[in-house]
């Protein structure tokens, strides 16, 4: 009797575990654990991340349709973006587009059934819309009659700009609007006790190093509008990164497939990279549109984007080859790779639209973003910085303009954009 009794119980509790196993809530593959899993804010209920770790900042900056005289045109394809601090953040964008009239999803059913404009509320490619066009047209360099006419369909002003904590525009250097065709990215040394400002104009060949206040060019570095492969010369530069000894590195770029070392006064010390088969290129080395180089503050060793064969190369300081690693999407298109003080990697796909964070091996650690029209929305980012509130800039070719996200409350300090080394002022 009694062993039937225990043969009875163990069956009772043979169903009990099979019952709470069977109606537990199981956690999402990849998600179990105390630590809110993957999601931007631990333990948050519901959330999709749309923004990431960060809530964008609405109405920031100021649309540039606000300064006088300039109502009928806003922002064109935004290049570029540094803040010095949340009170001046340099932006730098290919000239302003014509404000668009507000329109209504339409019907086109001359084209193909069913077929509305427009879609997500995207109007228009900004950086299709703006200038330049070809590099040359007929053999003239600085024609840019292939992007329309100035002063109508485009306007070429306000190329560099300086928005305030509260999105006003503060600032702008149109002052040397004449002299740049397609400004491309800008920086702050970090290093640099004195706050120079480096514009790299990728269809001048060139690199202008500004004072802080933009009112005096110091220096340029290339043979404006002369391109070449030497140690005087750039072919499309892209991007820089700089050494705490203030030497610093040129992607150079989408025409030449080289990095460029230059010493802190801008003197050439050596090139490194040879032209690779474009999307199947494997051989270290060898690059397909240098678009994008950042240090490694830890170790110094220099990351590059090898945009054209969607990898990233690493190098030590002085040119040579560690490693690399690809992005495991044949239809990946990087925008730029940077590293941040914390020694986070951040790379933003223009075929995703995310913004990504690696590991410095290549893991993936987390990623955000979506393509629309709507505020907190990406397309085609193209620069990004932070400040020392560790609020994130991006700016962005396609949408235009540059956007402002604040860190959510309560959002995981690991998925936030870390913030630039500021060794030389705070």
């Amino acid at each position: 009797m009694f062993k039937r009794w225990i043969v009875v119980a163990a069956i009772a509790a043979a169903f009990l575990v099979g019952y709470l196993v069977a109606t537990r809530q199981a956690p999402v593959e990849g998600q179990e654990g105390s630590a809110g899993g993957f999601a931007a804010v631990p333990d948050a209920i519901g959330a999709l991340d749309v923004t990431g770790p960060y809530d964008v900042v609405t109405d920031w900056p100021k649309d540039i349709s606000t300064l006088p005289g300039n109502d009928k045109w806003t922002w064109g394809a935004g290049q570029g973006v540094f803040a010095e601090s949340p009170d001046r953040v340099l932006y730098i964008q290919r000239g302003q587009l014509p404000v668009l009239p507000e329109i209504r999803p339409t019907g086109l059913p001359q084209i193909a059934p069913n077929l509305t404009y427009p879609v997500m509320g995207l109007l228009r490619n900004a950086t299709g819309a703006s200038p330049p066009g070809a590099l040359e047209v007929n053999g003239k360099v600085g024609d840019d009659s292939d992007r329309g006419k100035n002063g109508v369909d485009f306007l070429w002003a306000n190329c560099i700009v300086v928005i305030g904590r509260d999105g006003n525009i503060i600032e702008t250097w149109s002052q040397w609007d004449t002299m740049l065709r397609r400004p491309h990215s800008i920086y702050i040394n970090p290093y640099d006790a004195e706050k120079h400002v480096w514009l790299v104009d990728d269809y001048r060949h060139a690199i202008f190093k500004f004072t802080n206040d933009g009112k005096t060019l110091l220096q340029t570095i290339g043979e404006p509008n002369v391109h070449a492969s030497d140690d005087k010369h750039f072919y499309r530069p892209t991007f820089m990164a700089f050494q705490p000894d203030g030497s610093f590195y040129v992607a150079d770029g989408y025409a030449n497939t080289r990095v460029v070392k230059l010493d802190k006064d801008g003197n050439f010390i050596k090139a490194w990279g040879e032209r690779g088969e474009n999307g199947k290129e494997t051989r270290p080395g060898y690059f397909n549109n240098v678009h994008g180089v950042s240090v490694d503050p830890g170790t110094r060793q220099v990351y590059v984007n090898d945009r054209g064969n969607r990898r990233i190369q690493v190098f030590d300081e002085d040119g040579n080859f560690l490693r690399m690693w690809t992005i495991g999407w044949d239809r990946a298109n990087l925008h730029f790779v940077h590293i941040d003080a914390d020694r986070r990697v951040w790379v933003y796909d223009q075929v995703a639209q995310k913004l990504a964070q690696f590991d410095l091996e290549g893991r993936l650690i987390y990623a955000w973003g979506g393509l629309g029209a709507f505020p907190g929305a990406l397309w085609g980012v193209h620069g990004i910085s932070v400040d020392q509130e560790q609020n994130l800039y991006l700016a962005a070719v396609g949408r235009s303009g540059v956007q402002k996200f604040r860190p959510r409350q309560g959002a995981n300090q690991a998925y936030l954009v870390g913030k630039h080394v500021y060794s030389a002022w705070q």
